[in-house]
This record gives structure tokens, sequence and C-alpha cells, in this order.
């Protein structure tokens, strides 16, 4: 097992639980559709009627070198998520190890706060990048779209580099996990760009029905 350091939400955040995406006027926000307007057939509204009004993110930055004090890439996806109004519920820093980085997202994806899970760093192709290797045995459904997406955006930065980049995301116990490089600016694209952009939607289809399970089960 690793060692790993870990910072909760009441660490240095405000401590609240109840953002509500909203743009201070009581609107709520149109980061589902960038244009601001509403589909007149009503399949816009439809499309997203399963989507969480608030979520919780975990997020995990994988480096032997980095610390909660020093984490760029970490700072990233908080400032990423605390701007659309979403918090923070955990943060933690793991080192470059299989069985650690398996475990830190298999604890996460169990917690009743946590909606979404990002981690930073161990996607690329060298000995001790294992992120991939240990976060996807815990999918039950993948997301390749994410993936592909991201390394169409970063073309734009790295150009043919983008091929080393095994940035991937799918689904574990319900919850959205999306794993991101360790480099400051392919987070923020990441995280600002679609993370954020999809997560509520995304959370909230795989949690669809959870309720009803629960009730079966009494």
């Amino acid at each position: 097992m690793s060692d790993h350091q870990t910072a909760g939400d009441g660490a240095d955040g405000d401590g609240t639980d109840d953002h509500d995406h909203s743009d201070g006027n009581g609107d709520a926000d149109d980061r589902d559709h960038p244009d601001g307007n509403d589909h007149p057939d009503g399949h816009g509204h439809e499309h997203h009627a399963h989507d969480l009004e608030t979520l919780g993110y975990a997020i995990v930055t994988v480096s032997s070198s980095r610390s909660i004090d020093d984490d760029p890439a970490g700072d990233a996806v908080r400032e990423a998520v605390e701007s659309v109004g979403d918090r923070m519920v955990t943060r933690e820093v793991v080192t470059d190890d299989y069985d650690g980085v398996q475990q830190a997202v298999n604890n996460l994806v169990t917690r009743d706060d946590v909606d979404c899970v990002v981690t930073a760093g161990g996607t690329g192709v060298t000995p001790d990048d294992v992120t991939v290797e240990a976060v996807e045995p815990l999918f039950e459904k993948r997301l390749p779209g994410f993936g592909e997406l991201f390394r169409s955006l970063s073309r734009e930065e790295v150009g043919t580099a983008v091929v080393a980049t095994r940035a991937t995301a799918g689904v574990a116990n319900r919850v959205p996990v999306f794993c991101l490089p360790g480099s400051e600016n392919a987070v923020r694209l990441g995280a600002e760009e679609i993370i954020t952009e999809q997560a509520a939607h995304l959370a909230g289809l795989a949690k669809r029905g959870e309720g009803d399970d629960e009730d079966d089960e009494e």
C-alpha cells in the first residue's frame, strides 16, 4: 500500500454543501447549452432530466514527488469544480503504485458524498505510469468518448505527442471516474472543457434507479 496525503473540504474551503449552480441571480447556469438558449421542442430539458444539481468531487493526484501543499494539478481541478458551483469533498496525493491508486479510487467511489472522481497523473507510458491499469478494472462501464475528445482537444496544444496520452474514463460503483495526465495545462483542459460540462449528466444517469434498488431491498 502506498503512502498518501488527504485533505477534506473543510481544510481550506468554505464548508458549505448547498451550491446550486446558479449565476447569483437565481438562474441555472448554461453549461448544458453553451448558447444559453432553451430547446423549443423540450428535448434538451428531457435529455438532462436526471442531472445532479450539485456534485461532490474527489480529487486524486498520482505522484511520488508532489504533496497537498505543492499540487498544481489538484489545484486546477478544484478551481474548475468550484467555478461551476460544485465542491471538493476530499483530495488525496497517492504515490505511483498500482495497489495504492486502485485502493484510493475504490474507497472513494463507495463514499456517499462523492459523485465524481478525478485523478491526475500516471497516464503516460513510463513504467511507473500505472493509473490506467489500476483504475480501469474498477469500471463497470467505460466512457471511451472522454479519452477520444480529450486527445482531440489536446492535439491543438501538443501536436502528435498526444499519442502518448492515455486519458480514460468510466463508471465505477455508479460514480464517474476521469483519469487525466498530471500536467497542469492538461488538467485544466480536461476539467474545464469536458468534465465540468458533462459530469452532472453522467453522474445522474449512473445513479438512475438507485433509490428504487434500495426500496426493493427493504
